[in-house]
């Protein structure tokens, strides 16, 4: 025989409940025992019903008319008209039973447990009777029986305790008597031995069926609901989840406790005594394989981790003091003291010490359970044996569930590593003896953030979501918008990642969207038109709230104001991606602050392009250093706008030209007068020195300046254009003495002895600078392995493209 329970949404509607006769209608020949939830959310109605009973007849009395026309417009929509007559008149009655109860209710103003229970009991009679005939309506042989004369309990009204001794004798006798092939029962309530309707808490209906399957030795018991089967995660929190084929009794009752809902642990407890498998299918999908629970033999030793679950709203409880240091009874009088006013304990841990217990409850019961504790230990609090209760609240718990955990090493350190590297606190932490559950204590913020996190550690093979915050949308973030768009499909498909733009701005405007933005090469002409003011705070407040896993800001901009976000970013574990080199050359302070988080929170801080665009300049010193090799001496053209400006300045045009040629084509800053003053150089050498170690500010650096002081001092762009035209003869003698000695000008930046240097020089033939073209850039690495011939780096080291790709490049490294 089979036990099957229907319920949830499943028999919300007339259609619904035709499916679940066509189902039935399609099961092999046999015995089946259906249990049967209430209608929808009809239990919602009938409890409201009962709380405004003892207040307002008009609107109970309102309720119970939307009650029984729903039920009156089933009974229309499933029977032919010559088969409803008997059918209305039974749900008139119990109408009209309720109604006298609720009568009773308002008359003496006050609702009592016992009565919303009799209350609620309406909707499973309901259902189960209607479906029963209309099974018999579709020439089934089929009863209905009313659960409450096989189920006995307590008479603890709300969640009542079976007594299963009594229920099983009682179930055991009648379904030996029956020979009905279906017989459909009402799940969720029983009755007291002074036939006393009761309920049996949450997911009753579930229990009442696992009851009978134990009772008569059900070959299986199948859960009929609205999900196809357990899932990997809440799927409404992880859309990555997936359902469970097959789980052991104890992992679906360790998921179940932390709150996967799909299953409540009571229901499995029975089945499990008798080793009778339960098999959650879906109503909607009966083809879907759905879960099997049941005794596993055969263990995946590959994957320790089944399910990952949570609870919200949890409150932390800790009890301390020396006082508790070797005293025995503390933990006992604790538990005692919560059991008393039925508060469920959740989490517990205790320090081997013996100096604390910490346990984790639910919010809603902070105010009980902070008075029974203070009046259980107001002696030893008062004698300052131990401290004050401490509550610390807005937190959750997640639970990674496995019974193949304790069989495979590094289950524990591959969850916190990777909980660590999306910057979540684990405030404490639980393990069972049996090892088949890890339980972290974190801020209820992180609850989304740490799920997604852990799934995609223990369930998700490649890819990994990658979310980008990008701000400034110029000549460079124009273009990594670019190459995002025209690889993803490759960073996909080969190096396994999903690269999503969750928000962008610019000086302007910024615009978010959680599930990432399309058409990136557009979105600039989006952004204007659809962003909200752009504020640099409540950018990062957004990004803070998002909350999403392995997220990236990345500055396209030379702001400032931008550049001194870092710290912010970096603290909450968020990675920062710039080709600004304000940061990097601020307060040497600064820049060990941001690298120093970087380690500590292991949020990556990269910022190649800051030297040399996309050419591996700093990642080749760096790999250097860390060799053990070391430097003796930097030589550089770091300026690929300088250098363009110099290589073009030839024949007879002016350096005047020149410049406003380099600026046309993208390779100077927006205010060349940062090229050609020498700053951007040596902010590039200063971020070089720091980085070989050197404490050097960017006041340190000697500069040789080659602008004549009304053009360095001039107030605005065209200003110094002017002073560059009236100073054309000057710049002229410059590059006519270094063509009469058959050099070359270039713009260098030197690094030798903790000392740097900038400045305008003239390279012979047999220099490697001299042949440099166009806007590259050339760095010279002179170090105890290079020492005879340095490494030399080449290429372009300016243009939006080039700079858009290193940003891109690190973007990727960032990733692993």
């Amino acid at each position: 025989m089979q036990v099957l329970k229907f319920g949830g949404s499943s028999v919300a509607h007339s259609n619904a409940i035709k499916r679940i006769c066509s189902l039935l209608e399609k099961k092999p020949k046999g015995k089946y025992a259906i249990v049967v939830s209430a209608l929808g959310n009809i239990t919602d109605q009938l409890i409201q019903c009962g709380q405004l009973a003892s207040e307002r007849r008009n609107i109970y009395k309102n309720i119970l008319e939307k009650i029984e026309i729903r039920h009156l417009n089933l009974i229309r929509e499933l029977f032919p008209i010559t088969d409803q007559s008997h059918l209305i008149s039974w749900i008139k009655k119990n109408i009209n039973d309720l109604e006298s109860l609720c009568d009773g209710i308002f008359q003496v103003e006050e609702l009592s447990k016992r009565s919303l229970d009799k209350i609620m009991s309406f909707g499973e009679l309901s259902s189960s009777f209607l479906i029963s005939e209309k099974l018999k309506q579709s020439g089934l042989d089929a009863i209905c029986k009313d659960s409450r004369e096989l189920i006995i309990t307590d008479s603890q009204f709300g969640c009542a305790q079976v007594d299963f001794i009594t229920s099983n004798h009682h179930i055991i006798q009648f379904f030996s008597e029956k020979t009905s092939e279906y017989i459909v029962l009402p799940g969720f309530i029983g009755s007291t031995l002074e036939n006393e309707t009761t309920t049996l808490g949450r997911g009753g209906s579930d229990y009442t069926a696992s009851i009978l399957a134990a009772a008569i030795s059900a070959s299986l018991l199948e859960i009929w609901t609205d999900v196809s089967g357990m899932m990997t995660a809440n799927p409404k929190i992880v859309n990555q989840a997936f359902p469970i084929k097959e789980i052991s009794y104890e992992e679906a009752m360790e998921l179940s406790h932390f709150g996967a809902k799909v299953i409540y642990p009571p229901t499995i407890q029975p089945a499990m005594k008798k080793h009778i498998p339960i098999q959650i299918k879906n109503t909607f999908s009966p083809s879907d394989p759905g879960t099997l629970i049941y005794i596993r033999k055969e263990k995946n030793i590959s994957q320790p981790v089944t399910g990952i679950s949570g609870i919200q709203n949890l409150a932390l409880l800790t009890l301390e003091g020396s006082g508790m240091v070797g005293v025995p009874g503390y933990s006992k009088r604790l538990f005692e003291a919560l059991s008393r006013e039925k508060i469920n304990v959740i989490f517990i841990t205790q320090s081997s010490s013996e100096h604390s217990i910490t346990t984790g409850i639910h919010e809603m019961d902070i105010i009980k359970a902070k008075a029974v504790i203070d009046s259980e230990f107001a002696q030893e609090i008062h004698q300052k044996c131990i401290d004050p209760l401490k509550i610390e609240k807005d937190l959750c718990i997640i639970a990674v569930v496995g019974d193949n955990m304790k069989n495979l090493h590094g289950t524990s350190g591959k969850m916190f590593s990777s909980l660590g590297r999306n910057s979540i606190n684990v405030r404490a932490i639980a393990q069972g003896s049996t090892e088949k559950n890890i339980s972290a204590v974190i801020q209820k913020t992180d609850f989304k953030k740490a799920l997604n996190t852990l799934h995609e550690a223990f369930f998700e093979s490649p890819p990994k979501q990658i979310n980008l915050f990008i701000c400034g949308v110029g000549k460079v973030g124009s273009k990594l918008l670019e190459q995002i768009d025209q690889q993803k499909n490759y960073l996909l498909k080969e190096l396994k990642l999903q690269v999503r733009v969750i928000g962008l701005a610019n000086s302007k405007k910024m615009y978010f969207n959680n599930n990432g933005i399309n058409n990136l090469c557009k979105c600039t002409d989006f952004l204007n038109k659809n962003g909200h003011k752009m504020n640099v705070y409540s950018f990062i407040k957004k990004v803070w709230k998002l909350n999403l896993r392995n997220s990236l800001f990345v500055d396209n901009t030379a702001s400032e104001e931008m550049a001194m976000t870092y710290e912010k970013f970096l603290k909450n574990g968020i990675g920062v991606i710039t080709c600004n080199k304000i940061a990097c050359s601020s307060d040497y302070d600064h820049y060990k602050k941001l690298k120093t988080l970087s380690r500590h929170f292991k949020a990556p801080f990269l910022f190649e392009t800051n030297v040399g665009a996309s050419l591996p300049v700093i990642s080749t010193l760096n790999d250097l250093i860390n060799s053990g090799d070391k430097i003796n001496k930097i030589e550089a053209v770091l300026s690929g706008s300088l250098n363009f400006i110099f290589n073009h300045f030839i024949g007879e045009k002016s350096f005047l030209e020149a410049v406003q040629e380099a600026q046309s084509k993208g390779y100077t800053e927006p205010d060349p007068r940062i090229d050609l003053i020498g700053l951007d150089v040596m902010r590039k050498i200063l971020i070089l020195a720091r980085e070989c170690g050197s404490p050097l500010e960017l006041f340190d650096i000697q500069k040789k300046s080659f602008l004549p002081k009304s053009c360095s001092n001039a107030i605005s762009v065209n200003s110094f254009y002017k002073e560059l035209h009236q100073h054309r003869d000057y710049f002229s003698n410059i590059r006519k003495k270094a063509e009469k000695e058959e050099k070359r000008l270039r713009f260098i930046a030197r690094y030798e002895n903790g000392i740097a240097s900038v400045g305008l020089e003239s390279v012979k033939q047999s220099h490697p600078f001299y042949q440099l073209e166009g806007k590259d850039n050339m760095v010279l690495y002179n170090t105890y392995r290079y020492d005879e011939q340095p490494l030399i780096i080449k290429g372009a080291g300016a243009g939006a493209e080039v700079t858009a790709s290193g940003v891109f490049s690190d973007i990727i490294k960032a990733t692993k």
